[in-house]
Order: structure tokens, then C-alpha cells, then sequence
């Protein structure tokens, strides 16, 4: 069996957006979806059990009700699910080790006010070996996928368009690999930004000052770009792919790319040292800012 799409749910307006997310992916990805609860055990004596059985109770509405979403939005897809004990991040990273792709809500019923993206979301984005999307409840996604034009059970998508964050100095294949397979699927446009700034006058040496100027230097990162992208172009001749190159920070040039877009792609380097394990300054910027759905590819 091919490896599923696992959404964890929870109850909350995001986990549920989350699984409808993940219900429409599986179905693009033609993978079984698989719904996970965590939920915290309670080992003391005298009120334990009670808050177990409590646990239990809202283990089984949070995924009755993610189902009852998923079947509003895709009747032909018949998820698995399952029940396990928490802590939430650790239950999540080891379900991600099975899992093809793991869609979170990015804030869950623990969440505070304010904080856009929750610890668990954190957590398991900076340590998950597998991509990892985190949806919003506001996300639209019964605009993302629609019946397809033949009538047969594979979704088509609109047109919004998938954006990819590419640093041309560190390109790395599996994050534009799942950039270009996701416009693929959805038969839409990969828009592929790269930000670049100018050297700081203390990086350089002396007679290199304005040695280079600005639209030399914005021609070289054009030129770098397609270089990057031409032999991804040539394995997805059906993408339509739009190259952006903009003078600026990283993070701006994401946040205006993803406005109104289907879905952002980002990648996150896996270090040696899971204790250190952290998202990067861009990535960690978008996924508290942007409004699309973000997914986080780790990478070597």
C-alpha cells in the first residue's frame, strides 16, 4: 500500500480545514488518507480513568466530525483513522515517519490568541523528515479542487497559482521536485521566487564598490535562476512556469507571491542534531504570515 497523506485532527476550525485539505490532496496524489488524534493519558488513580474516558469521548467527535467535512468535499475517499496517546508532537513525528505527507492545522484548540501557528505545528515542522503543510481555517479550500471536466472521481484545480521560495545559492531538488509535482497535479502555474540583495559595503574589497551594478546583478540571478530550473522545466514540460527575481528581502517577496495563491513551498534544512532542529529565519516568517497553505519540505 502507498504510503498515505495524515492529517492530524483535534476539533478545532484549522485541524478541520487541515483534513479537508488533506482529503483533496490524497485524492490529487490518487493515496489513502489517514486521520490521526492525540490525545494526553492521564495516569493518576482516582480521577484518571474519568479523564480518559472524557479523552475518548473527544478523540471520537474530532474525527466524526473531520470525516463528516471530508465527506462533504470528497464522498469517494474512505479515510482511516486512529487514536493515540500524546505528547502531540512526539505522536506526530512518529506518525510522519509512515506518512507520505503530514497536514496540520496551523493552530490547534491549545493554540492562544494571537499566535498564529501553535507549538505542536512548530514542533513538528522543524522536526519532520517528510513535508509538512500547515492550512489556516480561513483557507478557502473548496475553491482549490473541483469535480474534473471528464466527470471522473480525480479533482481538477483552479487557477490559483503554486509558489515556490527558491534560494538559487542552495537549490535543492527535493523542495522544487514537490514545487513542480504539486502544479502538476493540479494542472496549474508554478510561480518561482528568488529575492536577492545587494552586498553590504563591509562585505567587500577595496576597488570592488559599485563594480557591479544593480541591473548587472538582478541579470546574474535571472540567469542563475533559469539555469536552476531548466532541467526541471524539461522533466514537467506541462508546467507553465513563471520566474520572478526581485530585488529585497526573501520573506516580503513571499508574503506578496502567496497572496492569493493556492499553495506556498518553502524548504527547511534537516541538521544532524535534532536538538537544534529549527525552521530557518525565512521559513519560520512565512508560515506565521502567509494566509495559503504552507508546505514545509525538509531537505539535506
Amino acid at each position: 500500500m502507498p504510503a498515505p497523506v495524515i492529517a492530524g485532527v483535534d476539533g478545532s476550525a484549522e485541524s478541520l480545514a487541515a483534513a479537508e485539505w488533506a482529503a483533496r490532496e490524497a485524492a490529487l496524489r490518487n493515496r489513502p488518507l489517514h486521520l490521526i488524534h492525540v490525545w494526553d493519558w492521564h495516569p493518576r488513580p482516582h480521577d484518571g480513568e474519568p479523564a480518559n474516558a472524557a479523552q475518548r469521548h473527544l478523540a471520537m467527535r474530532a474525527l466524526r466530525q473531520a470525516e463528516d467535512r471530508i465527506r462533504d468535499a470528497v464522498p469517494e475517499l474512505r479515510p482511516t483513522e486512529e487514536q493515540v496517546e500524546g505528547p502531540a508532537t512526539t505522536a506526530l513525528l512518529k506518525a510522519a515517519e509512515r506518512a507520505d505527507l503530514l497536514v496540520l492545522g496551523s493552530r490547534g484548540l491549545t493554540g492562544l490568541a494571537g499566535l498564529l501557528v501553535g507549538s505542536v505545528a512548530l514542533g513538528v515542522v522543524a522536526r519532520a523528515t517528510v513535508p509538512v503543510v500547515l492550512v489556516r481555517a480561513a483557507d478557502p479550500a473548496d475553491g482549490e479542487c473541483r469535480p474534473a471536466d471528464d466527470g471522473s472521481a480525480r479533482p481538477r484545480t483552479d487557477r490559483r497559482d503554486v509558489v515556490l521560495g527558491l534560494d538559487v545559492k542552495e537549490a535543492c531538488d527535493e523542495v522544487i521536485r514537490f514545487a513542480f509535482e504539486a502544479a502538476a497535479l493540479r494542472r496549474t502555474r508554478l510561480r518561482v521566487v528568488h529575492a536577492w540583495q545587494p552586498p553590504s559595503v563591509l562585505g567587500l574589497g577595496p576597488g570592488d564598490i559599485a563594480l557591479v551594478d544593480d541591473p548587472c546583478r538582478a541579470d546574474e540571478w535571472r540567469g542563475f535562476t533559469s539555469a536552476v530550473l531548466q532541467v526541471w522545466r524539461d522533466k514537467y514540460p506541462g508546467v507553465e512556469v513563471l520566474e520572478t527575481v526581485v530585488r529585497g528581502k526573501a520573506t516580503t517577496a513571499l508574503k506578496r507571491a502567496a497572496s492569493g495563491s493556492g499553495l506556498l513551498v518553502v524548504g527547511r534544512r534537516i541538521t544532524g542534531r535534532p536538538a537544534l532542529a529549527r525552521t530557518g529565519p525565512t521559513t519560520h516568517a512565512v508560515i506565521h504570515h502567509v494566509g495559503c497553505p504552507v508546505a514545509v519540505v525538509p531537505h539535506h
